[in-house]
């Protein structure tokens, strides 16, 4: 697959996870990919690389990782500001 700008759209229907770092994780969600910085989404910042690749699609723009027992919707991740941790 061609390495495209980020936000931009393909026909592609998949969802995984791209890249980890030190800063945070990438997710690619029907032709978009989204950064997920550890200092706003923390619970993946210790998580291992085999819990973090296990993202279930349970419902449109619904993102759960089992193995973390983490539930996040595409709005929390595209505007997190919008969506304050409430705890840690």
């Amino acid at each position: 697959m061609k390495s495209q700008k980020a936000g931009t759209t393909t026909s592609d229907n998949k969802t995984e996870i791209t890249n980890i770092s030190s800063h945070g994780l990438w997710l690619y969600h029907n032709g978009h990919e989204y950064f997920m910085s550890y200092e706003l989404f923390p619970w993946f910042k210790k998580a291992n690389i085999e819990e973090v690749l296990n993202v279930k699609v349970p419902s449109t723009n619904h993102f759960y990782w089992p193995d973390l027992d983490v539930d996040l919707h595409l709005d929390s991740i595209k505007d997190p500001e919008k969506y304050p941790l409430v705890s840690k």
